[in-house]
């Protein structure tokens, strides 16, 4: 089998399940780390000439982060493509696992049954506080309705205070965001890399969280680890 995957989560997935069968991955698939294949462009703008160079049997997309027209010429090529879409962590374990068997892996891997171990049983928050989630700044962007890292924090006690907002990721204004009143500010590393220079400037004394983003968002190997580190994170106020 030989595999190319477009999704930084899933290339660290095959990549801890086997190896050998993954032959190309964009530019940004950063794990695991001295990753050594073939690099195919971004997610949004692969090189599809060099990813049908590789001969791929199978195509690994996510409905969100790569393109309907990329997905429909690899199908026209003759490339299987498989896409994913968790917008909960069940759904993440449960395609994770589909994934994995389409591998040809003769069991699910320590990753995999460490992370529905650590999701299982999440650690239990202090209370539960309603956050806003910025992703994105210049303008301001926000996580809304029906998103996987929305249902990542939600079972860490964080509400999402746009969760039944009309769009998946809402661009309100700084003004509108503070309307809101929220108790806590959700802060990722990715895509944009906010800091604690970078952010928590613009919301005034409500308190704000430093998080990853790779943990807040990726499915796969990383959520394993996740409980524990964003629930710590979330309880570390800048």
């Amino acid at each position: 089998m030989r595999v190319v995957s477009l999704v930084p989560s899933l290339t660290e997935a095959v990549a801890a399940t086997r190896p050998e069968v993954l032959v190309g991955a964009t530019d940004w698939c950063t794990h695991p780390a001295g990753l050594d294949v073939a690099r195919v462009g971004g997610t949004k703008f692969p090189d599809l000439d060099r990813v049908l160079a590789l001969a791929p049997d199978l195509v690994l997309l996510n409905e969100e982060e790569n393109r309907l027209a990329d997905a429909e010429a690899l199908r026209a090529a003759g490339v299987e493509v498989r896409v994913t879409f968790p917008r909960t962590v069940p759904e993440a374990l449960d395609q994770l696992g589909t994934l994995v068997a389409a591998l040809g892996a003769p069991a699910d891997p320590p990753w995999l049954r460490a992370a529905c171990r650590a999701w299982a049983a999440p650690p239990a928050p202090a209370r539960v506080r309603t956050a806003v989630v910025p992703v994105w700044r210049r303008p301001w962007v926000v996580l809304g309705r029906d998103t996987f890292a929305g249902d990542v924090l939600r079972r860490l006690g964080v509400v999402n205070a746009w969760a039944t907002d009309p769009e998946r990721y809402p661009r309100p204004t700084l003004d509108r965001l503070r309307e809101r009143s929220p108790e806590l500010v959700v802060l990722p590393d990715e895509p944009y890399r906010f800091t604690a220079d970078d952010g928590p400037e613009a919301f005034g004394g409500v308190p704000s969280v430093l998080v990853s983003g790779r943990h807040l968002t990726w499915y796969g190997p990383s959520l394993a680890e996740a409980p524990e580190l964003l629930a710590a994170q979330l309880a570390t106020p800048v």
